[in-house]
């Protein structure tokens, strides 16, 4: 198992950005893609970013392509969300994952075997 810990979020105007981070500990970070979920109040847990065990691969959701960008660093065992132009509807509790299988980039929440606590995010308008 791998334990996982995020931060970085807060409130921030319409426009605004924040950086997520992901601190993991446990299992051999470079041998695990990770991944970045939210979930809003009343919602289903919705995928937002993935990332390869390399960093090389990159697969985002339509709803954040061209405003999120998912990095590592191996050497840190950290993962970062970089949100910028932040919208009301990304207002949710951010998640990063951990991915064990033998997959690039994978997406569903059933393809990560460890979560972290998850970080609020609150954009107003």
């Amino acid at each position: 198992q791998v334990q996982l810990v995020e931060s970085g979020g807060g409130l921030v105007q319409a426009g605004g950005s924040l950086r997520l981070s992901c601190a993991a500990s446990g299992r051999t970070f470079s041998n695990y893609a990770m991944g970045w979920f939210r979930q809003a109040p009343g919602k289903e847990r919705e995928f937002v970013a993935t990332i390869s065990w390399s960093g090389g691969n990159t697969y985002y959701a339509d709803s954040v392509k061209g405003r999120f960008t998912i990095s590592r660093d191996n050497n840190k065992n950290m993962v970062y969300l970089q949100m910028n132009s932040l919208k009301p509807e990304d207002t949710a509790v951010y998640y990063c994952a951990a991915a064990f299988l033998p997959i690039s980039v994978p997406y569903r929440p059933g393809d990560f075997g460890s979560w972290g606590q998850g970080t609020q995010v609150t954009v107003s308008s």
